[in-house]
């Protein structure tokens, strides 16, 4: 994957990899934005690709057109936001970029997966910190990426959708998930937690205590609406803010993870907005 990485042409052609570069850069400036990296396949599926592997040269021409833009004075030097995009399993970058980073620490390839996680961690401040990200989209001639959600956003907010609250189809989702660490990746023999109490008062639907990992998981039954599963994704992130205030006030290390759990299909028009969120959804459509 190394050698097609640095083959890759920069994004302005017509080859296949270029425009879907064209189409990608939009999308990591709006992760960047929101300080959130995303996975392989979520980009994939945003970009329409049903291989996440095909990504490979899409992301080398990306950095191919930031290293080119970086040798204008004007821009100083661009980091490189493909390092955004990580793999599900590590939550690491693809050898690619794993040789980029390695050019800047020759260590880094020696490192254990933790702490190049640690490092790669420290470069995404680079990314976010960046002040040109837009400048750089009008340099390419590129709009920014919109999720067309706004609405649904404001929707959400009123307090008004179908399928939302306590009811049967929502208590046996939420029963049958804490049941089921495997969804989460946990092992069989863990079992979550329901309505587990978060200091700021509010409840969540359930949670997993695993050695070293809290895991969290907000439930939408199979009857809640589009505006139903965007405030579970809002509850998502303030449930991982609440949390990880408690990890620090504790000075813990246990890891933290967030999941929407969904009855239905999640719905193609709000991906971009759960992958800007930096949520996990898991879609449970049988209970069997």
């Amino acid at each position: 994957m190394t050698e097609t990485v640095s083959q890759a042409q920069n994004m302005f052609g017509d080859k296949l990899y270029q425009i879907r570069a064209r189409k990608a850069l939009p999308i990591l400036v709006r992760q960047a934005a929101s300080r959130k990296p995303i996975f392989y396949e979520a980009l994939a599926t945003e970009l329409g690709m049903p291989n996440p592997r095909n990504l490979n040269y899409v992301l080398g021409s990306i950095g191919t057109t930031l290293s080119e833009l970086s040798l204008e004075p004007r821009w100083g030097e661009i980091p490189h936001i493909q390092s955004l995009v990580i793999n599900q399993h590590h939550r690491l970058p693809g050898e690619g970029f794993e040789g980029f980073l390695a050019q800047r620490m020759k260590e880094y390839q020696n490192l254990s997966p933790a702490d190049k996680r640690a490092y790669l961690e420290a470069y995404w401040h680079e990314v976010y910190a960046y002040p040109y990200w837009q400048d750089v989209l009008e340099a390419c001639k590129l709009a920014p990426a919109s999720s067309g959600a706004s609405n649904i956003i404001e929707k959400a907010k009123t307090g008004k959708s179908g399928g939302g609250g306590e009811g049967e189809e929502h208590r046996s989702l939420k029963e049958y998930v804490s049941n089921n660490p495997r969804l989460v990746g946990l092992p069989t023999h863990t079992r979550g937690r329901t309505e587990a109490s978060l200091p700021s008062g509010d409840k969540i639907d359930v949670l997993f205590e695993a050695p070293e990992r809290l895991v969290a998981v907000e439930v939408k039954s199979r009857i809640s609406d589009d505006v139903d599963l965007v405030r579970g994704l809002f509850q998502c992130v303030k449930y991982r803010a609440v949390m990880e205030a408690e990890r620090g006030f504790k000075s813990a290390r246990y890891s933290i993870d967030i999941f929407l759990a969904s009855g239905r299909c999640f719905p193609e028009s709000l991906r971009s907005l759960q992958n800007s969120l930096g949520v996990e959804v898991m879609e449970v459509l049988s209970q069997h």
